[in-house]
């Protein structure tokens, strides 16, 4: 459950660059594991970048069924989706969730008008929302995106992503199969002329 250190550490001494942002595959992406793919940017530095991505569910596992593979006892969890948090080590799970609860190496997340959202990749967190002590709001995943020192910058000069702002009610209030178009619609932007423009192109 652990996210990988070397891309976490230190990203309260640097600048923010991307996180707290959500990262918006544009129609077209030549990778199609990314299609319409909505990634909340956890940290983005010097380092690198990680995110996880919170545009589509994994097929074939519940939360609850997560927790019995754990030997979590499940209590109060529901039995809600697990998304999709991106192609690296997709077995390894991740919770991103609202401000309101910490836990043993909580990534605290914030953007420009301060905290947004947080990530857990440990355990502790998964056995509270099982005992109803959890975050009030939260997504698990399994898998991350992540990037390597100055790949993600060099990626945003390219047409591939859109950053919006990671706005907590598109998080974690619009239904997973609308936030790619949520997303794009809070910047202004009509995500079905965007794709017209790209397929006449």
């Amino acid at each position: 459950m652990r996210p990988t250190a070397t891309i976490v550490q230190g990203v309260s001494d640097a600048p923010p660059f991307l996180s707290g942002k959500l990262l918006l595959a544009m129609p077209g992406m030549a990778d199609p594991r990314f299609e319409r793919a909505v990634i909340a940017l956890c940290a983005h530095d010097g380092n690198g970048a990680i995110g996880v991505g919170i545009g589509h569910k994994r097929a074939g596992i519940s939360f609850r069924g997560l927790l019995k593979q754990l030997d979590i006892e499940p209590g109060q969890a529901p039995d809600c989706a697990i998304h999709h948090g991106g192609p690296v080590e997709p077995g390894r799970g991740f919770v991103l969730h609202s401000i309101d609860w910490g836990g043993q190496d909580t990534l605290h997340v914030a953007g420009p008008s301060g905290q947004l959202f947080a990530m857990t990749g440990t355990m502790d967190v998964l056995k509270a929302i099982a005992e109803g002590r959890g975050p009030s709001k939260w997504i698990a995943a399994l898998g991350y995106a992540g990037w390597g020192e100055g790949q993600l910058d060099e990626e945003m000069t390219r047409h591939g992503w859109f950053a919006a702002r990671g706005d907590p009610e598109i998080v974690f209030d619009t239904p997973t199969d609308e936030r790619w178009a949520a997303a794009f619609k809070a910047e202004g932007i009509d995500p079905r002329l965007l794709a017209t423009e790209t397929g006449a192109a």
